[in-house]
């Protein structure tokens, strides 16, 4: 059980059974979903209960407020990320760093092609520009997304210092959560850029291996 929904649940007095955090998950889920499709005008409580098909009370049991539950909704995402990052890296023992780096990113690629992922994200993006709060949580999942990346380019080239791979791996982030604004759901598709991914792949790996 990711250590979001723990660390979210603290707060109840009572303690959380297996069944409680599938409630919980089943929570986080909607509201994604939601999240998603509507923004956050369109997220409430209510309508995550409506949603999960329980009482408002139920939803309030786990997550206090609605900005609990966007907090948790966004650690809860970047929780999964790095469980699949730590899979990708524990799956592919003996396999060169390029290799499970390049695993990485198309990982990121495929999730960033999900189209609840992708509307959840934008959602964020647009929120932080006008709430403090947001902006706050974006910030948190930045930076942790930085540090995911330079963890595995970190001494791949050794001409390479720790410095310029920090930057890299802001720069390396910033290209692939860029590729959302090219998968834009009402965007028609352009010839021209029908090798764009396959190009983002090719530059991140410079980012990642070429001084």
């Amino acid at each position: 059980m990711p250590s979001v929904l723990k660390t979210s649940l603290k707060g109840k007095t009572s303690n959380t059974t297996e069944k409680g955090y599938e409630r919980a998950r089943d929570i986080l889920q909607s509201a994604r979903e939601i999240f998603a499709a509507e923004g956050y005008g369109g997220l409430s409580m209510r309508s995550v209960a409506a949603h999960v098909g329980v009482s408002l009370s139920n939803v309030q049991h786990y997550f206090g407020s609605k900005d609990t539950l966007i907090e948790a909704l966004l650690l809860d995402s970047l929780n999964q990320f790095q469980e699949k990052i730590d899979h990708i890296v524990a799956s592919m023992v003996g396999k060169s760093r390029v290799e499970q780096f390049l695993a990485t990113i198309d990982m990121f690629l495929e999730e960033m092609g999900d189209p609840v992922t992708r509307g959840m994200f934008f959602e964020f993006w647009a929120l932080a520009t006008r709430n403090t709060f947001a902006s706050a949580l974006m910030e948190k999942m930045q930076v942790r997304e930085r540090k995911a990346i330079f963890k595995l380019i970190q001494g791949m080239s050794p001409r390479i210092s720790d410095e310029d791979c920090i930057i890299r791996a802001a720069l390396i982030v910033a290209q692939v959560e860029g590729l959302m604004l090219f998968r834009l759901r009402n965007r028609p598709k352009r010839p021209e850029l029908e090798g764009l991914e396959k190009a983002a792949r090719e530059a991140v790996l410079r980012l990642a291996t070429q001084p």
